[in-house]
Order: structure tokens, then C-alpha cells, then sequence
């Protein structure tokens, strides 16, 4: 896509790899690229397993070589270096940031006169922002944007922190992808869970429960979880013991879980706070509908009640395990979900993404 307003971009990651935070800064790459904006990617961690757009500055490599408190003093004197030669015109901080404190020390010392970009990727604002409400007002207005993945979170940032440099761009979905074909015959007819296994977040021991109250079994409909996390073993111990466990199994994580994902009667989501999850996008950007808790982060942005999906209060096992049985008796609720799906997040596209950021990129 051509560019007159050209911009020279460092986005800086924690990794490319694992999660959906992580994923959804690979696609921010791709999307500002095709803009026609020259990126360059600094990882923190060596982890690159999704696809992006753009040169690699490894940090993580650096890191791994060395992690002394003389590899930690090179491993800065080598990015501020970076960043002065380079002369960008913007810095997109996407990683998680829980000291104010500690971001000013980086935006004085490392970014200096750069203009930054934070990104705020999830409704757990302290994450991104700290919890001393004085010293992120006094550093973060400092930025040339904040940019919250929905209109929720934005809200919240200007409410709390009495921000008022902050907007709303959603994360993007690619909507030309094709899924990868994988054979997964064993598992049969399921429903599928797929994300980071940390429970105190993504609630999988409700999602558990709920389908072990559902009618689902008795349909001889399974239940898949595919990711990794701490609490993998601990819930494949749970699965083990509910009356339904055969029908419950586990994959591991995969970087490109798109073809599996197309196979599931629809997906789950139990979480107790999100910002915009890639599995309810990326389902429905493949026709899969979505059941999802009401979780801290307001799923409705994306998902309308039984138009292509269906949103549940957060840990109510019966009223998940009740909207499970109406995807599978009520055809009609069905089939209306699958056929608005793709439809419904076509304004997430990397197009219409791009468009948005063009609108800050000045």
C-alpha cells in the first residue's frame, strides 16, 4: 500500500510467541507494514514463533548469551544505541509495564524525545499501568498516545488515571488467512478451549464444570483444551476426575491453531478479565461461533447476544452448561451465530486496523 506519510516505527515486545498478547503484536507489525511503514521489531525474550513484519532487534538472545548485571548494563547500552541511530519517528511500547516508576527511568534514558505509543492490551489495568495512580499520571501523560485495545478499557484508563491521551484501536484479525488442514479424527465432534492454561484468568476448571453439566457428553461431543501454561498439570487432574473425563483431552500449544480451531462445533471462553481476545476474533473471523463469560473487559464490543455468540455471567457453571446445550439443540440459534460470524469482525480486518493507526502515525 502506498504511503506519503511514510513513518519509521520501533516496536517494542516482549516476545513474539505464546500468547495472545503476543500474537496480536505480530499482526500490529503486519498491519502497520502494510501501510507501507518501515518497522523494526525489539524482542525482550528470545521466543519468536508468530508471524510479522518487519527487522528484528533480539534482545533475548542477547539475554540468553548473558544475563549478568554486566549482560543486563550491554544489553541497554546496545538498544539505547539502537534507538539513536535508528531515529524513529514513533516507539510502540506493547509490552506489560507494572512500575510507573520504572518507565520513566526507560522513557528518560532509552526513548528520550521519541514520541511513544503505550499499548494497553488488557482489562488487569495495573499490568500495563502500575498500581501508584499519582506516578502513572505524572509519567503517562507524558505519551504521545495511549491506545487501548477497546473502547472499555480506554474508558476505565481516563476514569482511573485521569488520562486524557488515550484512544481506543482494536486489535486486528487477518481475514485471508487459510486455516492449515490438521487431522484430529480421534477427538470426534468438540468444543474447543484454546489459550494460555492459567486458571486464576482464563476460569478453565469452571469451563470444566460446565460441560460437565451440560448434555454435551451424552451427544458424544468432546471437549478439547489446547494450550500450555503453570497450570496444565492441575487441570488435566481436574479433567481426570469428573465423571465425563475420557471425553475431555488435551492438546499442546500451537503457534498456527487456526485449522483446528475451524473443526470445533464452537469455543469457549471462561475468563474473568480479558482486553480483546484473539480466540473470540479469530473464531469468528473462521465461522466458529463463540459461548463467552461476561468477564472484566466487556465482551459486547464484539460479541451480540445470539446474533454470533451467546455471553453468559462469569462463573455460573449452569448458565454455561445451559448455553452449551442451546448450541447444540437449538439449530436455529445455531446456524444464525455461524453465519454472522466472519461478518461480524469484518471491521477488525489489517485494512480497516491500518486505517486506524494512519489516523495517529501524523
Amino acid at each position: 500500500m502506498q504511503n506519503k506519510n511514510k513513518k519509521k516505527i520501533c516496536l517494542i515486545v516482549s516476545s513474539l510467541g505464546k500468547g495472545g498478547a503476543e500474537r496480536s503484536a505480530g499482526l500490529l507489525s503486519k498491519t502497520l507494514h502494510l501501510s507501507g511503514h518501515d518497522i523494526s521489531i525489539v524482542t525482550i525474550l528470545n521466543r519468536i514463533e508468530y508471524d510479522f513484519e518487519g527487522r528484528i532487534f533480539n534482545l533475548g538472545e542477547l539475554k540468553e548469551k548473558n544475563d549478568s548485571i554486566f549482560g543486563k548494563i550491554s544489553r541497554f547500552l546496545k538498544f539505547r544505541a539502537f534507538l539513536s541511530k535508528e531515529k524513529f519517528d514513533y516507539i510502540i511500547d506493547s509490552r506489560t509495564r507494572v512500575s510507573a516508576k520504572r518507565q520513566n527511568l526507560v522513557r528518560k534514558f532509552l526513548f528520550r524525545s521519541t514520541p511513544v505509543i503505550y499499548m494497553v492490551r488488557s482489562s488487569e489495568l495495573v499490568h500495563y499501568l502500575g498500581r501508584d495512580k499519582n506516578k502513572t499520571q505524572a509519567v503517562y501523560s507524558l505519551a504521545y498516545k495511549i491506545v487501548a485495545v477497546t473502547n472499555s478499557i480506554a474508558k476505565r484508563i481516563k476514569a482511573e488515571y485521569g488520562l486524557d491521551n488515550v484512544i481506543c484501536i482494536h486489535n486486528a484479525v487477518d481475514l485471508s488467512m487459510a486455516p492449515t488442514e490438521e487431522n484430529i479424527e480421534s477427538k470426534g465432534d468438540f468444543i474447543l478451549f484454546y489459550g494460555r492454561l492459567n486458571d486464576s484468568i482464563k476460569n478453565i476448571k469452571g469451563l470444566i464444570d460446565a460441560y460437565s453439566k451440560s448434555k454435551l457428553p451424552a451427544q458424544n461431543i468432546n471437549f478439547v483444551i489446547m494450550g500450555d501454561g503453570p497450570d496444565e498439570d492441575s487441570l488435566k487432574n481436574y479433567a481426570e476426575s469428573t465423571v465425563c473425563s475420557e471425553k475431555i483431552s488435551f492438546l499442546p500449544h500451537r503457534a498456527d491453531p487456526f485449522g483446528i480451531v475451524k473443526q470445533a462445533r464452537f469455543t469457549v471462553l471462561g475468563s474473568r478479565f480479558e482486553g480483546l481476545p484473539r480466540s473470540i476474533i479469530e473464531s469468528l473471523s473462521l465461522g466458529v461461533p463463540v459461548i463467552s463469560s461476561e468477564y472484566i473487559g466487556d465482551p459486547r464490543e464484539i460479541l451480540k447476544q445470539g446474533e454470533n455468540g451467546l455471553i453468559v455471567e462469569s462463573d455460573d457453571t449452569d448458565a454455561f452448561a445451559s448455553a452449551m446445550n442451546s448450541f447444540i439443540f437449538d439449530k436455529e440459534l445455531y446456524e444464525r451465530c455461524c453465519s454472522n460470524a466472519r461478518q461480524s469482525i469484518s471491521h477488525l480486518s489489517l485494512e480497516r486496523i491500518a486505517e486506524e493507526w494512519d489516523k495517529i502515525l501524523l
